[in-house]
């Protein structure tokens, strides 16, 4: 579920970064509160909007069954729908800050040899923001991984299905399943540490 939502935030935080960091349109500082928002707002607060949204009664959540897919709510979708909108601003930030560190010298030289705008984008500026772009990817999937309180309101705890790390350590203590919640636990601080590392050596390029 991780993975897959960091794959989705990979996908839509990259351009929106690019168009946070290189554009200037009307709505900018609110499109950047928005897409950060989720870095503040409590879990529960978070998942009590994916409900609305995505609910039986919320639009997404109508058009969703209309179409024939079955409800969102309490399946393995919801769950990684809840732990993408909790990595997407770490991507977003991440990434943003790597754009804006890129020289546009390169860019334009680019350009003056006939390039489009979509070959210098892949070609030259996501090279040179690479840094960035795989810390926040990094932040996005550790973000993904521990996302608890959004998961359990949209997706809950259903073993097989929809029971993340998080939700599953917390079924643990409540079962009095001590060993188990220590393990698990533990798994995710060691994640979570990696994750820390991984990052400073990239800032430091750091060889491996």
């Amino acid at each position: 579920m991780a993975s897959l939502a960091t794959l989705l935030a990979l996908v839509t935080g990259v351009p929106l970064a690019w168009l946070l960091a290189r554009r200037a349109f009307p709505g900018k500082d609110l499109l950047s509160v928005l897409v950060l928002l989720p870095m503040v707002l409590p879990p529960t607060v978070l998942g009590y909007y994916l409900l609305v949204v995505v609910g039986r009664q919320g639009l997404v959540g109508r058009l969703w069954e209309m179409a024939g897919l079955g409800r969102i709510v309490f399946t393995p979708t919801a769950a990684v729908l809840a732990a993408f909108v909790a990595a997407l601003p770490f991507v977003i930030r991440a990434a943003q800050g790597g754009f804006e560190q890129v020289d546009r010298t390169y860019e334009e030289a680019a350009r003056t040899l006939g390039w489009g705008e979509v070959g210098i984008f892949l070609a030259v500026t996501v090279p040179l923001a690479w840094r960035g772009i795989l810390a926040g990817l990094a932040l996005g999937f550790a973000r993904a991984v521990g996302e608890f309180g959004a998961t359990l309101m949209v997706a809950g705890n259903i073993p097989g299905r929809t029971r993340t790390a998080s939700t599953a350590i917390y079924d643990a203590v409540q079962g009095g399943r001590l060993a188990e919640a220590h393990l698990l636990a533990l798994l995710l601080s060691i994640m979570a540490g990696g994750v820390l590392l991984f990052i400073g050596r990239i800032g430091r390029g750091s060889r491996w």
